[in-house]
């Protein structure tokens, strides 16, 4: 073959063959890398929720052979192990150090994470290896002499990025399996330009793969329906997929225990829509051949046996996990399950988890929990979902609940979609802590993100067929109306990727390079006590209780009877509390009294055994300590 007629075949193959599709999708991906690129050069934030930090410390001690446990140490959690114990060993001495197992290195089991998201984590660290020292020095680690970015969360930040394109791949797929291409590819689009995914992204939470597992879930769901409506079917691949659903379900309960509640819609929606119906009077018998009655493989398969077995798949999933709770607490679901009473009337704030003695008679009552769920869906239904899948989608999405769609599987899983938006708005009212004080909107609390995929996608086909309906002079015209309205949902993650740049140090009050200083000052079985105990957990290696409930009898009681605390490390969190109403008002014995006293009198409690502070100030707060470290 001539050269020319090589150059020849080769421009054919460029524009027109294979080669095209090759080209695309490598444009494609480097489009979406670049986006990637800016976006942690220019908005990437360090770690801001106390959970991101809990996961990744508990993550690395799985990675480094620690077993399943914690450095953050909660009361509450002193408290139930302690119970537990005690109830095990009735009439048997048993020394308080094993019972609350604080005094071994490390030996705290974790009852506030359930186990999948820190297991890939540990992975993670397993292969990557991150450098764990916060530096002030090393270039794009730090930027002009200071502290900018911590290694360990900026590859977690990567990972999850790689989950966010993949969910921007499922739903592609998803709409592609609806709607024509151009409904597909706007909705992965937006999907992509979603800011607040992206925010989650890099917030180093569970989000990113509970969104995998939530899209996968509904991937099964949709090739059930199929299979339900289709003439012939292959029970065995039905029943795969079925189990498939049950087992994604779990999954999703072992990365956020609140993710359970979706077995609900899962349970209906195969009930109603997974089987095959045939419609023959009752009275008509069915056939495979002449005289002879048909097999049990061509029955109606009852949805409700098609149910069950999703529900027993989900059991065999979480059922273990839920045993290894119970061998080691008493409870079903540690700390986690108590969510539903923090934050209510008896319980404000956090005073549950820093509590060493809880009175769990309000536990019972339901008057707490009305309320709490009356006060949470108020901002629920005035805010969050308004801001439903970015804002301007999730308009177009509730309006089109008014509009029909032909498609019968797109229906139907709209119906879903329903179902889990109910489920997700009482367990996030219910389920609401503290935590989403701490980082407000991007916390684990936030259930509602989860059908952002599926809000674009439903919110897409409602302006499609809007659209439709305008009289628009020209195809050109209908681009730009769809182009401005892409422009309009991205527009959130387009002024974040604007100046100025986001700093991407998550203080106050977190700044590592004191923490880790202040770790260095302890030895590794010791025992601190700070208001930001997950931080100083995840970036200082260090054990760390959540400062009590008091700093009196509480703090004295784990002091004195369980642990010694080598050291006491306040924050803003504690330094910037309100003069009158905390410190003041607050109590005697409230931490903003003991800060409002040692700050501005110089005068610590008398007998408090924590009395030695450093020469050098600390940025990021106030730090005592036994004796003198430094």
């Amino acid at each position: 073959m001539l050269i020319r007629e090589r150059i020849q075949a080769f421009i054919y193959l460029i524009e027109v063959g294979s080669g095209a599709r090759w080209i695309r999708a490598i444009m494609l991906t480097m489009m979406v890398l670049t986006l990637a690129g800016v976006y942690d050069l220019t908005a990437y934030h360090g770690f801001n929720s106390p959970e991101a930090m809990d996961a990744a410390q508990v993550a690395r001690n799985l990675a480094i052979g620690r077993g399943y446990s914690t450095e953050f140490i909660r009361p509450f959690s002193v408290y139930l192990l302690g119970k537990h114990s005690q109830r095990a060993m009735v009439g048997a001495a048993v020394d308080t150090n094993d019972v609350v197992r604080v005094s071994r290195r490390n030996a705290h089991p974790d009852l506030a994470n359930p186990p999948l998201y820190p297991t890939v984590l540990a992975g993670l660290i397993k292969v990557c290896r991150p450098e764990w020292k916060a530096g002030t020095r090393a270039p794009f680690w730090s930027e002009g002499g200071h502290y900018a970015r911590y290694p360990a969360e900026f590859l977690i930040a990567l990972f999850n990025q790689l989950l966010l394109l993949a969910v921007v791949l499922l739903t592609f797929l998803l709409a592609r399996t609806f709607f024509d291409p151009l409904a597909a590819w706007l909705a992965a689009l937006l999907t992509l330009g979603a800011d607040e995914l992206w925010k989650f992204s890099v917030s180093g939470q569970s989000t990113m793969l509970l969104l995998v597992i939530f899209l996968g879930l509904v991937w099964c769901l949709v090739k059930i329906e199929e299979a339900g409506r289709a003439k012939k079917s292959d029970p065995r691949r039905q029943i795969l997929l079925v189990v498939s659903a049950g087992v994604l379900t779990g999954m999703g309960m072992l990365t956020r225990y609140s993710f359970g509640w979706v077995i609900v819609p899962v349970f209906v929606f195969i009930t109603f829509f997974g089987w095959k119906k045939e419609f023959l009077p009752p009275s008509v018998v069915p056939l495979d051949e002449p005289g002879q009655p048909t097999s049990s493989a061509n029955r109606s398969r009852s949805g409700v046996g098609l149910a069950v077995s999703a529900f027993l798949a989900f059991a065999f999933v979480v059922i273990p996990w839920i045993g290894r709770n119970l061998a080691v607490s008493g409870t079903f679901f540690g700390t986690a399950g108590y969510a539903v009473a923090e934050g209510t009337f008896a319980f404000p704030g956090s005073r549950l988890m820093q509590s060493l003695h809880p009175d769990l008679t309000s536990v019972y009552w339901v008057m707490p929990y009305l309320r709490k769920f009356l006060e949470n869906a108020r901002g629920l239904f005035q805010g969050d979902l308004l801001r439903l899948g970015g804002g301007w989608l999730g308009i177009l999405f509730f309006a089109g609940l008014l509009l029909g769609i032909r498609n019968v599987a797109a229906r139907r899983l709209r119906y879903f979609t329903m179902g889990c938006l109910g489920i997700f708005i009482i367990a996030q009212a219910l389920g609401r802590t503290r935590l989403s004080e701490y980082s407000p909107g991007l916390n684990s609390e936030n259930l509602l993100v989860l059908l952002t995929p599926l809000v674009v996608i439903f919110g897409v086909a409602s302006f499609l067929k809007l659209i439709e309906q305008m009289k628009l002079p020209s195809l050109q015209v209908r681009f730009w109306v769809i182009g401005l309205m892409a422009v309009l949902a991205c527009q959130p993650l387009i002024a974040t990727l604007l100046p100025p740049k986001t700093s991407p140090v998550s203080y106050p009050p977190y700044y590592p390079p004191d923490i880790q200083k202040i770790a260095g000052w302890t030895h590794k079985d010791e025992l601190l006590m700070s208001d930001v105990p997950w931080a100083v957990a995840w970036y200082g290696d260090r054990q760390c209780a959540w400062t009590t409930v008091n700093s009196h009898y509480e703090f004295y009681e784990l002091n004195d009877n369980i642990k010694h605390i080598s050291g006491l490390y306040l924050t803003l969190y504690t330094l910037d509390g309100k003069l009158f109403s905390e410190c003041l008002q607050g109590g005697v014995d409230s931490w903003g009294n003991f800060v409002y006293k040692t700050l501005s009198a110089n005068q610590l409690p008398v007998g408090f055994p924590l009395r030695n502070f450093p020469y050098e100030s600390l940025l990021s707060g106030l730090f005592l300590a036994d004796r003198q470290r430094w």
